[in-house]
């Protein structure tokens, strides 16, 4: 049986080699810059890379993923101490969505793992990570020097998410640490089970979205120091009467400028009336007037009914709700 003839695209026009590397996956185009010098020449010259974001994954591996913008496709590579493993390709997905999963053997998958990211990002010509999905109690001994070492190549990282495996252990130390490090820029979401409630993380500012999940930890003053525009504050201890201060100052525009929402605690609005807002001038909406309003999530409105709307110096106004179970609070 006759092999395929190989295809000489190194001889191609660059536009040609361009719209080629166009139909590859981002992992493909990664293989074939390493073939040769100048394989690797030609790839870093490619002017679509923009469309591509870069993404590390920590929890019961080392992972470095490709998404393509606009497309759901994830390409990823697992490193792997299992020499099984090597080279094994994984593929699944759907109409609307593609994810490939590519193994490769080390033998020190931490440090090959670490070359490999700063190869994709010369390549790619990158400068932040787009996601940091770490599981801070996996792989403990190894956290410093990889917080170190993001530190050291990427500008920022555009989203975060921070977990742990089990809630016994204490991952507060290196959360702290990786929170004091490493730029945060858009989105910090915390699955974290912090047991010092004097446990001091340094919340990044100006995020657009901020989510903690388990956040008795955050009690008056650090709810204060927040200024991120979309906040959820799962499980929060914060006293009714703190509610009552944070709000005088948000209407005071002293605290939180930038919020545009807030999931509270779900709670009875009349309740919330009654005991927080006794003091603070609000209006009562009829529940048949309908104003489109952010939930859930940033940038996104659903059309609400009713609500009670209280009102900053600057004329914004704040409408508390609830709506499919959740009390919020909606700047507009």
């Amino acid at each position: 049986m006759d092999h395929p003839r190989s295809f000489p695209i190194l001889r191609l026009p660059y536009l040609a080699i361009e719209e080629v590397f166009k139909s590859l996956h981002p992992i493909e185009i990664i293989n074939f810059s390493m073939i040769s010098k100048r394989a690797k020449a030609v790839t870093k010259h490619m002017t679509f890379y923009s469309k591509y974001a870069v993404c590390l994954r920590v929890d019961d591996g080392f992972g470095i993923a490709i998404r393509v913008e606009n497309k759901l496709v994830s390409c990823t590579y697992l490193m792997t101490s299992d020499e099984r493993m090597n080279g094994k390709v994984e593929e699944y997905g759907g109409n609307d969505y593609i994810v490939r999963r590519v193994y490769k053997y080390s033998k020190n998958p931490v440090e090959e793992w670490k070359q490999l990211f700063k190869y994709v990002l010369d390549i790619l010509k990158k400068q932040t990570l787009h996601l940091l999905f770490i599981t801070l109690d996996d792989f403990v001994d190894h956290n410093v020097s990889i917080i170190d070492f993001l530190r050291k190549n990427v500008k920022s990282v555009t989203e975060c998410q921070l977990y742990q495996d089990e809630e016994k252990n204490d991952v507060e130390e290196h959360a702290a640490y990786l929170l004091n490090n490493l730029i945060v820029s858009n989105k910090l979401d915390s699955f974290l089970h912090i047991k010092n409630d004097n446990f001091n993380l340094k919340i990044p500012k100006n995020l657009k979205e901020l989510y903690i999940q388990n956040s008795q930890w955050i009690g008056y003053e650090r709810l204060l120091e927040i200024d991120c525009e979309h906040v959820t504050l799962r499980d929060n201890q914060i006293t009714n009467e703190q509610w009552n201060l944070f709000l005088k100052k948000w209407m005071a525009m002293e605290t939180n400028q930038n919020l545009n929402y807030l999931r509270l605690n779900n709670r009875d609005l009349e309740e919330f009336r009654a005991i927080v807002l006794h003091d603070i001038p609000h209006e009562v909406v009829d529940k048949g007037v309908e104003r489109n309003l952010i939930f859930w999530f940033p940038d996104e409105t659903e059309e609400i009914n009713g609500g009670i709307d209280i009102r900053r110096i600057d004329g914004k106004i704040a409408t508390f709700f609830v709506h499919d179970n959740v009390f919020s609070m909606s700047v507009h």
